[in-house]
């Protein structure tokens, strides 16, 4: 018998895009895959889709989303960090089989991230506390056009 304690207890797909809304349970996703934006501030979107184990649904989960540089530092927005963060509950619906995992979509977009140019980023997700390497979604920002 084999056990395996390094899996993320919630599995998470995250993809960075132009923009992204949930509707009806699904997720919907314009532009997706980005990994370079920029120069010039442009909107967002970071599309999740978190798959809560049967065993975690009806709890509270809380979540947190941060953005920050190459450096591990956080991304300043005025004097605020660039910080989103809320709860989620996933129930169960009534006929689904015992043990099946529980679909949460999120979108969570940005009207315009003034980034500088040239530079690393990652938005990192914790939840409950806790993170994962899985749950980090690396961009970059494109050089500065030459002034000539």
């Amino acid at each position: 018998m084999s056990l395996e304690f390094d899996q993320p207890l919630i599995d998470v797909t995250m993809l960075l895009a132009d923009s992204a809304q949930v509707a009806d349970g699904k997720l919907y996703v314009l532009g997706g895959g980005l990994a370079m934006v920029g120069p010039k501030p442009q909107p967002v979107a970071v599309a999740m889709l978190m798959r809560i184990p049967w065993d975690r649904a009806n709890l509270k989960h809380n979540w947190k989303l941060e953005l920050v540089d190459e450096d591990g530092q956080p991304v300043m927005a005025g004097q605020r960090p660039l910080l989103v963060q809320g709860n989620l509950e996933a129930g169960r619906p009534a006929g689904l089989a015992p043990g099946t995992p529980l679909p949460v979509p999120m979108a969570i977009n940005f009207s315009a991230l003034p980034l500088p140019a040239g530079r690393s980023f990652e938005f990192r997700l914790a939840i409950d506390d806790t993170s994962e390497p899985e749950w980090v979604l690396p961009f970059s920002t494109r050089p500065a056009p030459d002034a000539t």
